[in-house]
């Protein structure tokens, strides 16, 4: 299967290092996309798709709409809940351009030496294929949820050794299932890859990611044994966001300059394997497919937060909000929607 090309930033666009260059909306069936913007923002909460915080489109590396709902700006932080998985994603790049992991390698996990965990690859992790048990329920009083305890409960405080210590279901590569205790694995290995945790590596997180592409407002969250909570906690503004998602469109690049393996966005939107049964939504490399029509890719996250970046189009829709779980589905329709506006 061939992937669509990932356009280059136009010559006459700056990249938005320390702002943002605007334009107007491009290549957008005008009706469709005001009808479904007067949808989000018709009250401060709608009934079919909750509170919309912010919703931001970038064409050609232009901000060509911003919108935001009462009480927040373009300097208002949001909650990436799941989102963070993508940015973990980035941060195993760097190290796997710096030479200090291999994807396709056993993973770094002590806990498993001596038994057939260890057999898990950093790959298998990234891919949500390990076969390790992990329930991710997110509905209080719902029953057992892995999630909950390792996020709020028992596993708050080394969530990484709570996600570790699950036993596996099935063979390692031959079930999918989406957990998000895996991706806090994945961030104790980058921090094992580095022996940096807490402060030290959120140096490496500003210092090598989020610096180079300007963002100023992340705020990444830790647990007390140190390790980044790449699951679920890297606030920013969606102005930031957006640049997250410019870096992925672009292939890795930034202003000339390769921050991310050469490859590395290609594997993060290769299709993973997925059993039948396990959705129809398709997963890569620690993002999600096809929410904004084929061959595009998006980091998605809890209540309703999505970066959708659709390389077709050169587009990048970033919407922020809460949207509960009785009603997500109509949100990612809507989404679907709004990506289908523009040609």
């Amino acid at each position: 299967m061939s992937l669509p090309l990932l356009p280059p930033q136009p010559t006459d666009t700056a990249w938005p290092t320390q702002d943002w260059p605007h334009g107007s909306l491009q290549h957008v069936d005008r009706a469709a996309f005001n009808a479904l913007v007067a949808e989000a923002f018709a009250e401060k909460k709608t009934p079919t798709l909750g509170e919309t915080h912010a919703l931001l489109i970038v064409q050609g590396g232009r901000i060509t709409f911003e919108r935001y709902g009462d009480g927040f700006d373009a300097s208002s932080t949001h909650h990436s809940w799941s989102k963070a998985k993508s940015i973990t994603q980035a941060l195993i790049g760097l190290l796997v351009k710096d030479g200090k992991l291999d994807v396709s390698a056993p993973a770094d996990v002590p806990a498993w030496a001596n038994d057939a965990r260890s057999a898990i690859t950093l790959d298998q992790l990234l891919r949500m294929s390990s076969g390790l048990k992990f329930i991710e329920d997110y509905a209080p009083g719902g029953g057992p949820s892995d999630v909950i305890a390792m996020l709020f409960g028992d596993g708050k405080d080394d969530v990484a050794a709570y996600a570790a210590a699950q036993p596996l279901e099935h063979a390692p590569g031959t079930h999918w299932s989406y957990a998000s205790g895996t991706t806090n694995i994945v961030s104790r290995i980058a921090a094992r890859a580095l022996d940096a945790y807490g402060s030290d590596f959120k140096r490496f997180m500003v210092t090598r990611l989020f610096e180079p592409l300007g963002i100023r407002s992340a705020i990444p969250r830790f647990d007390n044994a140190g390790t980044f909570i790449g699951s679920s906690y890297c606030f920013m503004t969606a102005r930031d966001f957006a640049r997250f998602g410019l870096l992925y469109l672009r292939g890795g690049v930034w202003d000339g300059r390769r921050l991310l393996p050469e490859g590395w966005v290609d594997y993060a939107r290769t299709p993973t394997f997925q059993q039948p049964g396990a959705g129809d939504n398709r997963y890569g490399a620690h993002w999600w497919l096809d929410l904004g029509g084929p061959g595009s890719f998006s980091a998605n996250g809890y209540d309703g937060q999505f970066t959708v970046v659709a390389p077709d189009r050169d587009l990048i829709i970033v919407r922020h909000g809460v949207t509960g779980l009785e009603i997500k589905e109509n949100l990612k329709a809507w989404m679907c929607k709004l990506a289908k506006c523009f040609s």
